[in-house]
């Protein structure tokens, strides 16, 4: 069970972030887009911290379970926590994959593959263009405007 609030936002409270989304942003998080390869503002960050969605700003992966999976695209081997992570089937493109969106706005994230690093095995491939980061230290965002564990700093 998670410590942060998985409600979903409002209506009213999407309508306000998507209004601060850019293009990319918006195709992406909402149309299920994928961003070119290598060219990720968060594929090379090296930073303490945790990355968050874009969208919502629950935490999803901590910068100590990243690793460069040559493939183009920030990859992390664990979640930040298993419940802000959901799992859907994708059988665009010819192919069968497993997409991820965050459990609490449901926003794209990347897909997961099975083969990772240990100790999971797992590879969750996502676009950067999909996240935030938080540097060790510094608060957590909070655009749904909730209190709780949202405020706490990132660790």
């Amino acid at each position: 069970m998670s410590s942060f609030d998985l409600t979903p936002p409002s209506d009213t409270q999407r309508h306000t972030i998507d209004a601060g989304l850019s293009d990319e942003e918006r195709r992406v998080l909402l149309a299920h887009g994928t961003e070119a390869p290598f060219c990720g503002v968060f594929l090379d960050n090296k930073r303490d911290g945790v990355y968050v969605c874009r969208f919502c700003g629950l935490p999803l992966f901590r910068s100590g379970a990243k690793f460069d999976s040559g493939t183009g695209w920030p990859s992390f081997f664990q979640p930040y926590d298993p419940a802000h992570i959901r799992y859907l089937r994708d059988s665009s493109h010819g192919m069968e994959r497993v997409e991820e969106v965050c459990a609490r706005c449901g926003s794209h994230l990347g897909h997961v593959f099975p083969d990772g690093p240990p100790p999971t095995g797992q590879r969750h491939c996502l676009n950067s263009v999909s996240l935030g980061f938080v540097a060790k230290g510094d608060a957590l965002p909070d655009p749904l405007r909730r209190g709780g564990a949202e405020a706490a700093g990132a660790d």
